[in-house]
Parts: structure tokens; C-alpha cells; sequence
């Protein structure tokens, strides 16, 4: 029976790594009884682990499935330094400190920033709607909130209070509605802390983010930059230059001006525009005496295609304008509640342009092609 039982530990994922338990060498000890009651000695990564009951509960289920178990008993301990150090060890496979995974040849994470010319125009909940659409097309989703003063995902996705768990200087993700998500909002000491950093400091930020947070095997990691071309959006764009950008705008024309200035910083540090997205675009609503819907443009219109369009000359090839966002007042009260549109009404117009776009996004995979295999012919 232990053969059976090791064998249903080693399903038993963490968490927030995303790795089995057993790999993770968090399985200390396991006995069963002659009653057939299994007692498992479970080592968590750190003291107060946050997600303790939820690994305590997937253990007792597996093993509950085992055939002659009776009964389960989960004892949790800690790490010590040592294996606190080998687990680190084994999860980085090497790879020294402040090195970026998402630059480094054959790494097939596609890395997607979302980025806007001005604030206000809806980009975080973009970004957070996109990232949840994507994992409920099954891919494994980072979420990676590189506003840095005006980080605004933890409160979208109802995680104000979350704090990232840190093994030996190496920062975990937080999951939540099946994404892995990390903001600068985490990282702070309390909530109403003012970050006030200049250049410098900003970009040492941005490379601990992405080089210290053990994201583990991505297929998308989605990035919401704080709005306009400041340093920020720059060093995202030299430090990942293969990443993809998704130009959010709304219908006003003199909101578009500035939106193409984000895509054509985006062209220079040599990422590449997937498309405009334009949000706000108009309001759906049903006529009281004839019960038709009728589309009303609050905002005017056009200011999406103004954007594809003049990106397209700037960058002298196609950019098309991928999806016009619906406004929905459920939008705004799911930013104030934490719940966002695409896990509240699945049928709505919002999240169905919300759906398109995750599904144009995922229409071209990244992958070997042009990356050298470093093989040798005998």
C-alpha cells in the first residue's frame, strides 16, 4: 500500500510553486497503521505558510482515495535552512541571481505587456480580465503588475491584504482564480506606503520582479505597465525585447494620439505590437418601450482604428485594431468588490470580447522557431 500512497503524494501540487510536493522534497515522513490510518509529516516552506490548509486538504483527499485507507492524519513542519536552500537550488536548476528566464534562448513563455498612452482608459482591467480568460483556455498564466505607483491589480482581483511567501530571498507568486500574480502593492510594508523612486531604483524594481519571483514554467505572462513611455515601460522593453505588446486606447480621438506613442516605444526597443484594443467602446443597453438593444457611443468614436492606422504607418506593416470592449457598470463595481467580469457573468458582452481577445492572442504560439538547439552533428 505505501508504493500506492507515495505514488498519490506526488499529485498533491504547492500551491504556489506549482510543483509536486514530494519533488519539492516537502514529504518527511509516512506511515500507515495497521487500521490502515496513514500519517503524512508534511515540511512547509516557511512558518505560517498562507496556503497550509489548502495543501493539508488536497493530501487528506488523495490518500483518502487509496484503497484500504481508513483514515488520514497530516502533521505540517517546517523547513529547515538547509532544505530551505535545496529546494531553492533545485527550482532555479542553476541559474545564477538577477538573470531574467523570459530573455534567455529557447525560454517559450510568451511574455505580453499591456500598455497605454494615458491613464483612466481601463488597461489594468484589461489585463486582468485577459489573464483570466487565458487560463480558463487551460495555460498557466503570471500576472505581473509593473505599475509601480499606481499598482492597482492586488485590489481588481481582491487580494489587498495578500502577501507574497519569500524562501531564502526567492519571492513566490500569490495564486488566485488560477493565476499566479505579483505586484509592487505585495511588496510594501503597508498598504498606504508612498513609493517615491526615480530612475535608477526603478529599474532595479523591475529586475527583481522578474528575476527573483519564481514564476515556474509559464505559458503566458501578461505585464500591466503603468501608463504613457516613462522608465518603467522602458526598461521592460530593453530587458525582455521579444515580448509582445497590446496597445490599450478608447474611442476619443485625442486619447488615440497618445496611445500610438506607446506602441511606437514599443517598435523601438524592438517588442512587437500585437494590436489595439479598444476599451470603452460603447454601451449596450435595452430600450424600455421596443426591448431591442441599442449600442450608444458615450465616447464618441473611431479612436481604436485612429490608432491601428496610424501605428500601421509608423511601423510600416499591419497593426489591426483586435477587439472593441463593451462598457459594462460591472466592471467598476468589480474593481471595488474583487470580482472580475470574466469569473461574474460569463455571457455578457464584456467578457465575450474579453474571450475573442484571449482567443486572438493565443491564435500564434510562441516557439523553437529560430532558436538555436545548440546540437552538433557526429
Amino acid at each position: 500500500m505505501l508504493s500506492q500512497i507515495r505514488t498519490a503524494l506526488h499529485t498533491v501540487q504547492d500551491p504556489e510553486i506549482r510543483r509536486s510536493i514530494d519533488d519539492l522534497g516537502m514529504i518527511d515522513d509516512v506511515s500507515v497503521g495497521d487500521d490502515g490510518v496513514v500519517t503524512v509529516k508534511v515540511l512547509l516552506t516557511v512558518a505560517g505558510c498562507p496556503l497550509h490548509a489548502t495543501i493539508r486538504q488536497d493530501v487528506t483527499k488523495v490518500l483518502s482515495a487509496v484503497r484500504g485507507v481508513t483514515g488520514v492524519e497530516v502533521e505540517m513542519g517546517v523547513m529547515n535552512d538547509e532544505q530551505r536552500a535545496a529546494m531553492r537550488e533545485s527550482l532555479q536548476a542553476g541559474r545564477t541571481e538577477n538573470v531574467i528566464p523570459f530573455s534567455q534562448p529557447g525560454n517559450l513563455t510568451r511574455v505580453v505587456a499591456v500598455a497605454s498612452g494615458k491613464g483612466g482608459v481601463g488597461k489594468s482591467s484589461v489585463t486582468v480580465n485577459l489573464a483570466l480568460a487565458l487560463a480558463q483556455r487551460g495555460l498557466t498564466v503570471g500576472l505581473l503588475d509593473a505599475d509601480i505607483y499606481g499598482h492597482s491589480i492586488p485590489g481588481l482581483l481582491g487580494i489587498d491584504e495578500a502577501r507574497p511567501t519569500v524562501v531564502d530571498e526567492m519571492i513566490l507568486p500569490v495564486p488566485v482564480s488560477g493565476i499566479s500574480v505579483i505586484s509592487m502593492g505585495m511588496l510594501k510594508q503597508s498598504r498606504d506606503q508612498v513609493i517615491a523612486w526615480r530612475g535608477p531604483i526603478l529599474d532595479r524594481a523591475v529586475t527583481q520582479l522578474l528575476s527573483d519571483v519564481f514564476w515556474g514554467d509559464l505559458d503566458y505572462l501578461l505585464i500591466d505597465l503603468p501608463p504613457g513611455t516613462g522608465d518603467v515601460a522602458l526598461a521592460i522593453g530593453q530587458k525582455i525585447p521579444n515580448s509582445d505588446v497590446l496597445v490599450v486606447t478608447t474611442p476619443q480621438s485625442n486619447v488615440s494620439e497618445i496611445s500610438e506613442r506607446a506602441g511606437t516605444m514599443a517598435e523601438m526597443l524592438h517588442q512587437h505590437v500585437l494590436g489595439v484594443v479598444e476599451n470603452m467602446s460603447h454601451l449596450e443597453v435595452e430600450c424600455p418601450h421596443c426591448h431591442e438593444r441599442h449600442t450608444v457611443e458615450l465616447f464618441g468614436s473611431g479612436g481604436g482604428q485612429a490608432t491601428a492606422d496610424a501605428l500601421s504607418e509608423r511601423c510600416n506593416r499591419q497593426i489591426n485594431l483586435l477587439v472593441q470592449i463593451p462598457i459594462d457598470p460591472r466592471i467598476s463595481a468589480g474593481g471595488e468588490t474583487g470580482e472580475p467580469i470574466v469569473l461574474s457573468d460569463e455571457n455578457s458582452p464584456t467578457t465575450k470580447a474579453i474571450q475573442t481577445l484571449a482567443a486572438i492572442v493565443t491564435a500564434h504560439r510562441k516557439g523553437l522557431k529560430g532558436t538555436s538547439l545548440n546540437l552538433t552533428v557526429n
